[in-house]
């Protein structure tokens, strides 16, 4: 059907632009800056990317509108590092037009320093958003506001003790990365947020755009949520006893290698009961279960950064076979190697 001017009418059931999902990031003073400006970044990396590669006849609206939101009187606060930052605006002023509500952590809530008028706007926020979450210690406004009784949570391992302690209704998790509980999303400290926020466009908007925006960000690895704080590798370089930090890039190098217990006492001179009996007390786990744990976290790697066979994987993280990379990822990751790989590889995504 045509127009007077000779165009076609356009049909009453063509498509509609999606409208923008709005990602609102609240920060009160003395905010952890990365807390804020991570997620901020994260998610309006993946507005541009998407619009970068959508139809130039069909250019598509924007699939985020990322904003900051203060619980300060006005528009500025000074986050933790004494960096003062100005709010899109104070919460006072906030539209209740939210899908994602993002908590950031800092100084003002770990000390309960927010207003009770804060609290009742948190808590009405989230009522009308799709989903809700914080970053660190953002966890304990969202628990003061009654919205993490009996769901599972996570927040910075320094600052789990507390959140447990102080609100008893709360299943406290100190271990991953972030944890999802329905919709509600709790991340730990700080590049945390950063996971939890690519976490979130991949469930929007599938996993290529995701890692084409931590590819992007130069973002190391792209980790899942059920991934430790504490990294394997970290903890021997944390430790107290030179031989056993020197272990730790032979041990990395060599993870294809025989690494029992009588190989690594021999590398670093000591008996293999005094080893086991130091490894023990120093790392609070059996030189067994640290070894398997590196083998795990190269493995995941390699899963998620090359297109290596899953015979090449096993046997370059040392693993006797296939079937005993598989017995061991699904026992730590509660998932098989090849559906891990199938789930973190780049696939295409759409605006939806």
């Amino acid at each position: 059907m045509t127009q007077p001017n000779g165009q076609r009418k356009p049909s009453a059931h063509a498509a509609r632009p999606t409208p923008a999902r709005r990602v609102v990031i609240v920060a009160a003073p003395g905010a952890e800056i990365l807390d804020v400006v991570g997620p901020f970044q994260v998610f309006t990396t993946a507005a541009a990317l998407a619009a970068r590669h959508s139809a130039p006849s069909a250019p598509s609206a924007p699939i985020y509108r990322v904003e900051i939101v203060t619980c300060s009187r006005g528009i500025s606060f000074t986050t933790n590092c004494g960096l003062q930052m100005s709010a899109h605006r104070s919460f006072r002023h906030a539209r209740s037009e939210i899908d994602t509500l993002l908590v950031a952590g800092g100084s003002a809530i770990e000390h309960d320093r927010t207003s009770a008028q804060t609290v009742r706007w948190i808590r009405r926020a989230a009522a009308g958003a799709r989903r809700v979450g914080s970053v660190c210690t953002g966890a304990l406004l969202l628990a003061r506001a009654g919205l993490l009784d009996g769901r599972r949570v996570t927040t910075h391992w320094n600052w789990c003790e507390h959140l447990a302690r102080r609100y008893p209704r709360v299943l406290v998790d100190p271990n991953p990365i972030f944890v999802r509980d329905g919709s509600t999303y709790t991340s730990a400290g700080v590049t945390a947020g950063m996971d939890l926020a690519l976490a979130l466009i991949e469930e929007d908007h599938g996993s290529r755009l995701a890692l084409q925006v931590a590819r992007q960000l130069v973002l190391y690895l792209r980790r899942p949520g059920g991934q430790s704080q504490f990294s394997a590798a970290l903890s021997l370089q944390l430790s107290e006893r030179q031989p056993l930090r020197e272990l730790h890039g032979w041990v990395l190098e060599n993870l294809d290698r025989d690494l029992s217990v009588q190989a690594l006492a021999e590398r670093v001179a000591m008996s293999p009961r005094n080893f086991a009996r130091v490894f023990g007390k120093e790392m609070h786990v059996t030189p067994g279960k640290f070894v398997e744990r590196l083998r795990v976290e190269m493995a995941r790697r390699r899963l998620e950064e090359t297109r290596r066979s899953l015979k090449k994987v096993a046997a370059e993280c040392g693993f006797r076979s296939v079937g005993a990379m598989r017995s061991v990822f699904q026992r730590v990751l509660g998932v098989a190697p090849g559906r891990y790989r199938q789930h973190f590889r780049a696939k295409p995504y759409a605006t939806r």
